[in-house]
C-alpha cells in the first residue's frame, strides 16, 4: 500500500526537514500514526498471519435473573475432558486447551483459519453464588454455566420506587 499521510499536505523533502522530524514530537507522533495505518490495512482487518496467533478466546455470553448467573460459552471441537471451571473470589475462570489433530501437519493449506492453544476466560460476577448447586452441562460445542446466586444475595436486594419531582 502507498504511504498516505494522514495530514492532506505534503511533505517537502529537505535536510532541514528531515532533521525537524527526528526531533519534533508532533512529526514524530504523525509519522507513528501513518506507521500504524499502513500496517493496519496490509492484512485484513489488521490481523497478522495466522500462524502466529497461538491461542484463540471463546466467545461468552452472561446474564441474569433474579435467583441465577448464566454463563454461556462457545467451545465447538472441544471436550469436556479438555475444559476447566473454577470458581474463586467471586471470579468466573473458564479455561482449556484445544489441540490441533496432527494429520494435518505437512499439508498445503489454501486457507488456514481453525485457531488452536489455549484460553482463559475469567467473569467478575455481579452477586455471591451458592458453590454447592452450580451446574455444568457441556452440549453440541457449547458450555453452559447456571450459576444459582446465594440466598444471602437474593434477599439483599430492595426495590426502591422513583418518586415523582
Amino acid at each position: 500500500m502507498a504511504n498516505r499521510h494522514i495530514t492532506p499536505w505534503q511533505h517537502k523533502r529537505s535536510s532541514d526537514l528531515d532533521v525537524r522530524r527526528e526531533t519534533d514530537p508532533i512529526l514524530s507522533l504523525q509519522n507513528e500514526m501513518n506507521r500504524m495505518f499502513e500496517s493496519f490495512f496490509e492484512q485484513p482487518f489488521g490481523l497478522r498471519s495466522m500462524e502466529d496467533w497461538k491461542g484463540f478466546a471463546p466467545g461468552i455470553d452472561v446474564y441474569e435473573t433474579e435467583k441465577e448467573i448464566m454463563v454461556y460459552a462457545e467451545l465447538p471441537g472441544m471436550n469436556e475432558k479438555d475444559i476447566d471451571i473454577t470458581l474463586g473470589d467471586n471470579i468466573l475462570t473458564i479455561s482449556g486447551k484445544r489441540e490441533s489433530e496432527d494429520t494435518e501437519k505437512g499439508k498445503s493449506f489454501y486457507r488456514h483459519e481453525l485457531s488452536y492453544g489455549s484460553f482463559k476466560r475469567s467473569i467478575q460476577l455481579p452477586d455471591e453464588v451458592d458453590e454447592d448447586k452450580i451446574d455444568a452441562t457441556y452440549n453440541k460445542g457449547i458450555l453452559k454455566i447456571v450459576l444459582p446466586k446465594s440466598e444471602q444475595s437474593v434477599s439483599q436486594r430492595k426495590k426502591i420506587v422513583i418518586k415523582k419531582g
